[in-house]
Formats: structure tokens, sequence, C-alpha cells
């Protein structure tokens, strides 16, 4: 799926959760920002970062976490395995998976190389819910704040976080590399 085409997608399915789309759209910006470290897989992130969060999207809804019902949809749609895989294990999806006993749902999809996950993490993690650019440690404590200690989200991001923030500075790290500083 090329990006014209995965944006509408995934417009059309976000606009009736409009923080969500907000968000979708600062989390491709995010991508686009990393060209200079994914060279050719720079489309491929991009692309699986504005279709990341389709799994919000009520006709997507499947198995209630939102990374493996979007890339379950997306691969329904015909959209190519790489993408599917992005969606499906990007940010805490490992972790929920575990907690919500959606592993072998999770295992439809082939992990994706470990920088690529790196890079839609790193989209993701520094994209706040109304589209605003933030620091990934506030972003965790954002979805900690809103997902209550006793909801599975909190446990599974609790959980992930140090790993989460690992393929944030491993990202950020290669940025820094790829201009000289």
């Amino acid at each position: 799926m090329k990006l014209p085409l995965a944006y509408r997608t995934a417009e059309s399915l976000l606009a009736g959760v409009p923080l969500r789309w907000a968000h979708s759209c600062r989390v491709l910006e995010q991508a686009r920002l990393l060209a200079p470290v994914l060279g050719a897989d720079g489309e491929l992130v991009c692309v699986a970062a504005v279709l990341h969060d389709v799994g919000y999207a009520t006709c997507s809804v499947d198995t209630g976490q939102h990374m493996i019902d979007g890339a379950r949809y997306l691969r329904r749609i015909g959209v190519g395995d790489e993408v599917c895989s992005l969606v499906a294990y990007h940010s805490s999806s490992e972790w929920e998976a575990t907690e919500l006993g959606l592993s072998a749902a999770l295992a439809e999809f082939r992990r994706p190389p470990s920088d690529l996950l790196d890079a839609i993490t790193y989209c993701d993690l520094t994209s706040g819910p109304d589209g605003a650019v933030v620091d990934p440690v506030s972003r965790l404590d954002e979805v900690l704040r809103r997902y209550g200690a006793g909801h599975v989200v909190h446990r599974a991001v609790s959980a992930a976080r140090p790993a989460l923030l690992d393929m944030v500075d491993r990202v950020a790290k290669r940025l820094a590399g790829s201009d000289g500083s």
C-alpha cells in the first residue's frame, strides 16, 4: 500500500475518533523525520505509522487489542505483511497480548525487524494524543494516567516501559548520528 492510499484509509477509519486521527497524523510526521536513518524502509514505516491505530475503528474491532485488530483488518483488505506486522507489534503490543492471553493471535504476524519496530515505536511515543510532539517519558506517563492501575494497558505499559524507552533511545541515537552530531 502506498502512502496516499494508507493516509486516506486511516483518515476514513478514524474520522469518528478525532484524537486518534490527530495522533496518527503526528506519528506519520515523526516517521517522515526518520527518513535519514530509514533509507529504503522510509515509506514502509510511514505507511505503518499512519495506519498504526486503525484497530480503534469500530469496523476493525475483533479481540479488543487494537494492535492485533488493526493488523487483522489491514490483512483482510489486502495490505502487505510488513505493514501488518509493524501495526501488530508497535509499542507495548507484545506485553498487552500476554496480559490478555492473545499471544497466539499476535503470532499470526511475523515480528518485524528490530530497527523498524524501534522506529514505529519511537514515532508513537513521541506523538501525543492530541497530535503534539511529546517527550516519550511524558507520553508513557499520560498513558498510565489515562488507564487506571487495574487496567491491562496500565499493567502492560508499566512492564514494557524500560524496553520502550530503550527503543526510543536507539532511534534517537541513530538520528543524532545521521546529522553528524
